[in-house]
């Protein structure tokens, strides 16, 4: 669901409290993959009604639909007004313990699906596009939806700068490369231009309290080409990621050392 600023955060061991506490499954095809076949999802919004706890990972959120109309995570009839919001059948559902590894697992695969395809339409890649190097992710997403005991891609930040949008912008002044489209959960302004997030893979870097470390590039997905709020859907979005950057933009970050982040705190590389 979209995004929202927040001024100062304790960062844990799990990256910013409350962040993908909640999931959508579908009960349709499986899985928790909502928004990148919804985009109706990123018209939603969601606020912690409570700070998370370690006996209540999932705390009440308040959840605005595109109406406008509110509706708590506790309230009895929650999956049917999400499913008549976004047209599919979906089920909210909270964190469970990582060591429930089934109800993470994928689905086995259909032996006559054509994977190929079916990453194309994924990472929105059209026939003549390289398809991303997935080979930095951990190895439990080949058999787990996300890493069990959370709902992220692959890792628990996702750091992006000012200047690489504003890359992708000089390289294609007709789309809105608005950093709503990209969801990061922190945004730096760098003092080179470029993509220089990717110039840290490797690297340690120490926010405010907090110190977390570089991992590796994030391939994007459809996602980011979708139409929600103001922003029009734009597949140029996915045509110049590809063309300017190998299809990639920000960076996954893990969470070494827990602390406090604030706007305004300065990145120090070490």
């Amino acid at each position: 669901m979209g995004g929202h600023s927040l001024a100062s955060v304790e960062m844990g061991d799990n990256g910013i409290p409350g962040d993908r506490s909640w999931a959508l499954r579908d009960n349709e095809r499986g899985g928790f993959k909502v928004g990148k076949r919804v985009a109706a999802v990123m018209g939603l919004s969601a606020n912690l009604v409570d700070e998370p706890t370690q006996n209540e990972l999932s705390a009440e959120v308040m959840i605005t639909l595109a109406n406008g109309n509110q509706v708590s995570s506790k309230s009895q009839d929650i999956d049917n007004i999400l499913s008549g919001a976004l047209g599919v059948s979906v089920s909210l559902s909270p964190l469970v313990p990582k060591d429930q590894l089934d109800y993470y697992r994928r689905r086995p695969p259909d032996p006559n699906a054509d994977v190929q395809a079916s990453l194309r339409e994924v990472f929105a890649r059209t026939d003549d596009e390289p398809l991303p190097d997935l080979r930095g992710f951990p190895q439990e997403l080949f058999e787990y939806e996300s890493p069990p005991g959370t709902y992220f891609d692959a890792f628990e930040l996702l750091v992006v700068t000012q200047q690489s949008l504003a890359s992708l912008a000089a390289h294609n002044a007709s789309s809105r490369f608005d950093v709503r489209r990209f969801r990061p959960n922190i945004v730096l302004d760098a003092d080179q231009s470029g993509y220089p997030e990717e110039t840290w893979v490797g690297k340690l870097g120490r926010i405010g309290d907090a110190v977390i470390e570089f991992v590796m590039p994030c391939p994007r997905c459809v996602m980011t080409t979708h139409g929600f709020a103001d922003l029009p859907k734009d597949a140029k979005i996915m045509r110049s990621l590809v063309q300017a950057n190998d299809g990639n933009l920000g960076v996954y970050a893990k969470v070494k050392h827990p602390g406090a982040i604030r706007v305004g705190d300065r990145l120090e590389l070490t």
